[in-house]
């Protein structure tokens, strides 16, 4: 009979866990940091466990990670991981150091996705389905397991999928990273993006949880941004923006706008005071980075020296402006277009 994978599993499941073997509760808060904090997936060596009951683990459980099976290095440092799930659907992972020493894992949250943005490869593929706690956390232990802990220091759920439509899961995922003997990275380093998924940020304010906020923007203007997502029709700016202050009110922290910018499309000076306007009275910061080109899609990439122009013009009207370099160009680092290229069918295989 096949073995029960214990990744994912929260410290009260656990302990359910270990109850339903005879031991007191404590037992499974033991299992927990074992396998997530010192992250030893060998039930016979955990040594505080009784024989009988390690014995009993290693009959009928395992705690198994992700099928890595493709590994993508750009010039730059990033590199992009392709996972493949037991049902055979593709997932990536992005690992991307950066000048000031911080080392970022860029997590997906769905396999595709099922928003359409229209300049995004995983767009292209559809939604194909949610990933469980544990996938969600394989991505991560993967690349934890073989760089080592040190090798990140920052979490962003900004990859494959839109983690709001996946929220229960997501929050769960940053449970069990954030616990102190899980995998013990603070909460206060994950970022959990949206494209704008109102009821989902009402939600996450309410949760407690103490990760951050980000919200993939991207243009200024109702128009340029339903143009751009599909999701804007029916979450419009003005919702979404009731939606924000609702979340920087309860949880007294700012967010963070995405906005990438797209050749002679959101680099205009129109579009640096359209979006000065659209934030004021919000805390915030605004990350501006130039497009990744996809093949096949219509966006272009605008100058390096066109997205400083942008950010030197809006710091004064805005609280906070970081220009980030795109990372990982000569490996297609942009999400979906490793994973898209495994879809048949995709424009992005096309």
């Amino acid at each position: 009979m096949a073995k029960t994978n214990l990744l994912g599993y929260s410290s009260r499941q656990m302990e359910q866990l270990m109850i339903d073997l005879g031991e007191k509760p404590f037992r499974g808060r033991q299992l927990f940091k074992w396998l997530y904090k010192l992250r030893q997936y060998d039930f016979r060596l955990m040594t505080d466990l009784s024989k009988e009951s390690r014995e009993k683990l290693h009959e009928s459980y395992t705690f198994e990670g992700l099928n890595c099976t493709d590994i993508a290095s750009s010039s730059d440092g990033t590199r992009k991981y392709l996972f493949q799930l037991d049902d055979g659907h593709p997932l990536e992972t992005v690992l991307m150091p950066d000048e000031s020493g911080r080392r970022t894992i860029c997590l997906s949250s769905q396999a595709g996705c099922a928003l359409g943005c229209r300049f995004c490869a995983t767009g292209t593929m559809g939604l194909l389905r949610d990933l469980t706690v544990g996938e969600i956390l394989g991505q991560l232990i993967h690349i934890l397991d073989t760089n080592g802990h040190g090798s990140v220091t920052n979490i962003v759920f900004m990859g494959m999928g839109e983690p709001l439509l996946n929220l229960d899961n997501v929050i769960e995922a940053v449970r069990i990273i954030s616990a102190g003997d899980g995998l013990s990275i603070s909460a206060k380093k994950v970022s959990i993006s949206t494209c704008g998924i109102v009821p989902g940020i009402i939600k996450l304010a309410d949760s407690g949880l103490k990760s951050r906020l980000a919200i993939s923007l991207h243009a200024a203007t109702q128009n340029k941004r339903a143009e751009l997502m599909p999701v804007a029709k029916k979450y419009n700016l003005e919702k979404l923006f009731e939606a924000i202050r609702y979340y920087t009110g309860i949880t007294k922290d700012r967010v963070t706008f995405e906005y990438i910018l797209f050749e002679n499309f959101n680099d205009s000076m129109e579009d640096v005071l359209a979006l000065s306007r659209l934030i004021r009275g919000i805390p915030c910061k605004i990350n501006l980075m130039a497009y990744n080109p996809v093949e096949g899609l219509d966006y272009g990439r605008p100058s390096e020296e066109k997205v400083d122009w942008f950010g030197k013009l809006l710091y004064p009207r805005a609280p906070a402006v970081m220009v980030r370099k795109s990372r990982g160009a000569d490996i297609d680092a942009a999400c979906g277009q490793l994973a898209a290229r495994q879809i048949p069918g995709s424009r992005s295989n096309a």
